[in-house]
């Protein structure tokens, strides 16, 4: 099975193209906090921890989980091994967070982890130590004032140590299964010219059994998917009912092992693509631009169906589906523009109305086609470019600048030979169904909206941030854009210490944290009470976006950073912080 190349479609409705900015606002955000009883079990990296991936995994690591199942209610571990809960019922009558499981300190393990936790399911949770033990535990009813003692149903050691990225429990021909998805860096011996390290996902299947005497219920793991690269991934999530896995990376991944058996790599399979060939091929001048879109044998003019705006095109046969539609790069003068039919081809003369503009692609996206440098267009960059060439290899030896040795770069001056990619991958065949090439789509953070569903992931598109709910019941549009946070990607990157980022499952606002005191959120546009007019244009301004700063009592570092949709919580190593953002009402 190869892969596609699939692209984010953007819901162009969700876009604010009149947004100005975010109005600092002096309103205060009520701060409440409990002490902790003991310091939150923190990791520090060790000397043979080095590389940017054990940092990206373990040095930037969110101590705090925020339980999607019941709203207000997160989870931290402490340096005593005691799994504690915090569900908050009245902000101004914060009590301790309560022990609802131990943990047993190995302290055998010469380099351990950051303990982690995922909430599987309304009455199920994973855990591991940080040293390489799973354990799976029944939680019964979680929330409220329900602080019961968690029941160990499986506690078993994996190898080395790891941090649990995702979980989810579903029941599969009667019996109960729980799928697990961790994390590792590791040495790799095969690496001698990289860092020494590998990045490794292991998805876990753990099912439930019965003894033919008692009819009890035993868990054991059934089953041991290995995937295997060079990089951390910014997202990691396992498909409901386990049928398959969702992946972003900086770097690709592929499965290497199957229950503990290594597969044989096969030749590299090519994308798969919808013709062997391009389906048009287009050329420019200053002017026009031409198309020749490619026809299924036998067609003639009147089952031509041609469509043409000033911003889009569509060019197909009656009866099929557009060979090829979109939106245009830029825009044309369709009043000026014509088809023909030519050698067995529709050829399409598009008039720019902006000429001398220089298109990059025709219908931004669509990687079917093919360009053709005219020979006008040859001449142009010719032109331009002459006056940065010279027949000789440095024409001015006596100049103040020499020219460029390639053997002089440094590794972070070259260009990365894998783009960051987003790819789904089969729950069967371990092999990968489809890949969207990120770009220059920054990964900004990740977000459960609904528990049943795959957890949200937010990129940033130009200034924006736009969350991406993945939809794997939908193999023709497996990300749906549900949420837009305007300026967001540009506001988070001039936060220099920034370390945490996040935001409402509701979308109301997002939340930006630093590694100490402060942080920062960023409302959605909502109604005015007052008149405002824009001095500038002399509009009237109906909406506005606040952004908040809220300073902690604190100056410990900040260790986790969670939000819902009407409290911010933040955790330093002897305090638990809550932020009320929205009051009930809101």
């Amino acid at each position: 099975m190869s892969s596609s190349n699939y692209s984010l479609k953007v819901n162009r409705e969700l876009l604010d193209p009149n947004f100005e900015s975010y109005r600092l606002s002096l309103d205060p955000i009520p701060s409440y906090n409990v002490e902790l009883d003991a310091a939150v079990e923190e990791v520090k990296l060790k000397d043979s921890q080095y590389t940017l991936d054990h940092v990206r995994a373990f040095g930037m690591y969110n101590y705090l989980h925020l339980d999607p199942w019941y709203p207000d209610s997160v989870f931290l571990v402490d340096c005593e091994g005691r799994v504690l809960n915090l569900t908050v019922t009245l902000d101004t009558a914060l009590g301790k967070p309560k022990e609802v499981f131990q943990v047993t300190p190995d302290g055998q393990c010469e380099e351990p982890v950051c303990p982690s936790l995922s909430l599987t399911s309304a009455s199920w949770a994973a855990l591991s130590d940080g040293t390489g033990r799973l354990y799976l535990l029944r939680t019964s009813q979680r929330g409220g004032n329900s602080h019961l003692k968690w029941e160990p149903q499986l506690d078993q050691a994996l190898g080395e140590p790891f941090v649990i990225v995702h979980s989810l429990a579903h029941i599969q021909e009667g019996l109960h299964r729980v799928e697990v998805l961790l994390l590792r860096v590791q040495k790799d011996p095969q690496d001698a010219k990289g860092s020494g390290f590998s990045v490794s996902l292991e998805w876990i299947t753990v099912g439930s059994a019965s003894t033919a005497q008692d009819q009890e219920k035993h868990y054991e793991v059934t089953r041991r998917r290995l995937l295997t690269g060079k990089s951390v991934p910014h997202y990691a999530a396992l498909e409901p009912r386990g049928r398959g896995l969702m992946v972003a990376s900086d770097k690709p991944f592929t499965c290497t092992h199957l229950d503990g058996e290594a597969l044989e790599r096969a030749p590299a399979e090519p994308m798969e693509v919808e013709a062997t060939d391009p389906v048009y091929f287009w050329q420019q001048t200053e002017e026009d631009v031409t198309v020749s879109v490619r026809m299924p044998e036998g067609f003639t003019k009147d089952r031509v169906r041609f469509g043409l705006t000033g911003d889009r095109i569509s060019v197909g046969v009656q009866g099929f589906a557009p060979i090829l539609e979109g939106t245009l790069h830029a825009p044309v003068d369709p009043e000026a523009s014509a088809w023909i039919i030519k050698d067995k081809s529709l050829e399409v003369t598009l008039q720019k109305r902006e000429e001398g503009s220089s298109w990059t692609e025709l219908v931004p996206g669509d990687r079917r086609g093919e360009y053709v440098v005219s020979e006008e267009q040859a001449a142009l960059i010719h032109q331009r470019l002459t006056h940065l060439t010279a027949e000789d290899l440095n024409a001015n030896e006596e100049g103040d600048k020499p020219p460029c040795n390639s053997q002089e770069l440094e590794d972070c001056d070259g260009f990365p030979e894998d783009s960051s990619s987003l790819t789904h991958f089969d729950g069967e065949t371990m092999k990968a169904t489809q890949v969207v090439n990120l770009g220059s789509h920054q990964y900004l953070f990740t977000v459960e909206a609904d528990p049943s569903e795959m957890p949200c992931l937010c990129l940033r598109h130009d200034v924006d941030a736009l969350v991406w709910q993945p939809r794997p019941d939908r193999p023709h549009a497996m990300w749906e854009h549900v949420a837009t946070f305007n300026a967001l990607g540009y506001v988070q990157a001039s936060k220099r210490d920034k370390k945490f980022s996040t935001c409402a499952p509701d979308f109301s606002y997002a939340a930006l944290g630093e590694c100490l005191r402060r942080a920062f959120i960023y409302r959605q546009p909502a109604p005015v009470d007052t008149v405002l007019f824009n001095r500038k244009q002399g509009r009237q301004v109906g909406r506005v976006a606040k952004q908040q700063v809220a300073s902690l009592d604190s100056a410990d570092p900040v260790l986790g950073f969670r939000a819902t949709n009407e409290r911010l919580f933040v955790l330093t190593s002897k305090r638990l912080f809550v932020l009320k953002v929205n009051s009930d009402s809101v």
